[in-house]
């Protein structure tokens, strides 16, 4: 069993001192938008896959104010698991540019991941505790780019096996590397000899990726089609499709030479635009009911449902794989869901050891947990306990380092 039971959050985009404590079971954060509800998610998030879900760059988690300030951002939780206890701190220290950005945003920011006081790469931190995150944006994973749903892969396979991350970590280097050397073909700066270092790496990286992907394709396809009839029913008829950009047959190292016979293939299209063509960079798989591809011809409700099936596969694969369910989180995510069905994916979700959920309508969740779960209102950056019923209470639960234990990622003297 692993779930987080505090969290701390220092100059953390609008909640600039936050101390909170968290329980197993399930807790419910409601109140009107923008109010730091998301951001809580978001740093529980960001303690477990040691990024955010929401920023294109990390600066944006800092707190304006604070940054401008030279102040540190930081995300301190601790975590129980298997009867030992972890302290883990995330710290982004400002840094100044030479120049302001398009954003006007004068600073860069230097990340730091400390566990119980060890420094750490983020590739060491993830798969200490996992989680799955839903969204109302998980409706990309159907109709949005490939790239949403190799993000996808690859963050539930980082989280199952820290062999496929640091994989995945290397073919990501080779690949640009390999992009960067054909720009210099391109150019006539470099010769073509000096690519078969590059293709053998590409070739042996990239082979074991979309093995394992395949694999782990199989296995989530079961339960995407059993979670996926559970929530619309036995009318439709869903069938996932892994489409990788080689041919797959046999075992791995047939894998291998089919994308060395693609590199071959591709060779033209790589001299006149000088990226690499092939690889499990271009994969992507197709989600179909009765035949039809529903990234092109799903409705909006078709492809809400069929997000929901993937991130309840996600949930049980990493529970599989792990030995132990995720921390479920739900940012918004029940919206647009009639009550049947919110209750159906409700009493999936929840047999996980930790689910917090965010809404801006109680009444979407309180009638099905009752009393059986935590309800904090949340405004203004702080958090208040509160009944199911919306009776909020006079003091906050949330305070300013309740024992008066800071924490430090980034130490200004090392």
């Amino acid at each position: 069993m692993a779930y987080l039971s505090r969290l701390r959050l220092t100059n953390f985009r609008n909640l600039t001192h936050l101390d909170v404590g968290l329980s197993p079971g399930v807790t419910v954060y409601y109140g009107p938008n923008a109010q730091g509800k998301t951001t809580l998610l978001e740093a529980v998030y960001l303690l477990c896959i040691a990024r955010s879900f929401r920023a294109e760059n990390e600066r944006e988690v800092v707190n304006f104010d604070a940054a401008k300030a030279g102040e540190q951002a930081l995300v301190d939780g601790t975590i129980e698991k298997d009867g030992q206890r972890l302290r883990v701190i995330i710290g982004y220290q400002p840094t100044q540019r030479t120049s302001q950005d398009t954003n006007g945003l004068a600073y860069n920011v230097r990340k730091e991941i400390r566990v119980n006081r060890l420094r750490r790469t983020a590739g060491e931190l993830i798969g200490e505790v996992n989680a799955v995150l839903f969204s109302a944006a998980d409706i990309d994973l159907v109709q949005g780019p490939p790239s949403g749903r190799r993000r996808f892969l690859d963050i539930l396979l980082s989280q199952a096996d820290p062999v496929y991350l640091k994989g995945l970590q290397r073919y990501q280097r080779v690949v640009q590397q390999r992009n960067q050397l054909l720009r210099l073909l391109k150019e006539g700066r470099a010769q073509v000899d000096e690519l078969a270092y590059w293709d053998d790496e590409l070739v042996r990286e990239g082979a074991q990726i979309t093995w394992r992907r395949y694999l782990a394709m199989r296995e989530l396809t079961d339960a995407c089609v059993r979670h996926h009839e559970d929530l619309s029913g036995p009318e439709e008829k869903l069938a996932v499709e892994y489409r990788p950009s080689v041919l797959l047959a046999g075992e791995g190292g047939e894998v291998e030479d089919n994308l060395r016979e693609a590199l071959a293939a591709a060779v033209h299209r790589e001299r006149a635009r000088p990226v690499t063509a092939v690889g499990p960079h271009r994969d992507d798989f197709a989600l179909n009911i009765d035949g039809a591809d529903m990234g092109t011809f799903a409705s909006r409700g078709q492809a809400r449902t069929l997000a929901l099936a993937l991130r309840l596969a996600e949930a049980e694969f990493l529970a599989s794989a792990r030995g132990e369910g995720p921390v479920v989180l739900f940012d918004d995510a029940l919206s647009e869901m009639d009550s049947s069905r919110r209750h159906r994916l409700l009493e999936k979700a929840t047999r996980y050891e930790q689910v917090l959920i965010t809404t801006t309508d109680l009444e979407q969740v309180n009638d099905f947990f009752g009393t059986g779960a935590n309800y904090l209102y949340v405004s203004n950056g702080e958090v208040w306990p509160s009944d199911q019923d919306g009776n909020v209470g006079d003091n906050p639960a949330s305070g300013q380092n309740g024992d008066q234990e800071t924490g430090q990622a980034i130490d200004e003297s090392a």
